[in-house]
């Protein structure tokens, strides 16, 4: 009885093997979901400063053009010509006066690059930031 004992212990080695090939794939989905939280929390994080410089360079008397270029210049992102939108600037330029709120909205696309992500979430992920400022 003790001899089987013995034997079954020598062969522990493959259960380290199996146990491994089980939790591999569970750390790996864990390690690209930290990735892909990084980069849409650093591109959320890019768009909300964009649209406070933008409504703080219009409530210094700047044109719509002049703060569409700097939520721009603020926003180094990838394809940002294309995936950044700047969806409400309130009140239009010729209605800005001192003591009214300007309100500066943008919209960015982030694409998800790992495939388990974008089959149960939306491909791509629209985020959106909005600041407010009174007008100078």
């Amino acid at each position: 009885m003790m001899m089987w004992f013995a034997n079954l212990r020598k062969n522990e080695k493959g259960q380290s093997m199996v146990e491994l090939a089980l939790i591999l794939p569970i750390i790996i989905v864990i390690l690209f979901g930290i990735l892909e939280f990084g980069r849409i929390f650093h591109s959320y994080l890019v768009i909300t400063h964009a649209a406070r410089e933008g409504v703080r360079y219009g409530t210094v008397g700047k044109t719509d053009a002049e703060i569409i270029g700097r939520i721009r210049e603020a926003a180094p992102l990838p394809e940002a010509d294309t995936k950044l939108h700047v969806t409400k600037l309130e009140p239009s330029q010729s209605s800005r006066t001192s003591g009214l709120p300007l309100t500066v909205e943008i919209t960015y696309d982030i694409a998800l690059i790992t495939p388990i992500f974008s089959d149960f979430l939306p491909n791509p992920v629209t985020l959106r930031a909005q600041s407010t400022m009174r007008v100078e």
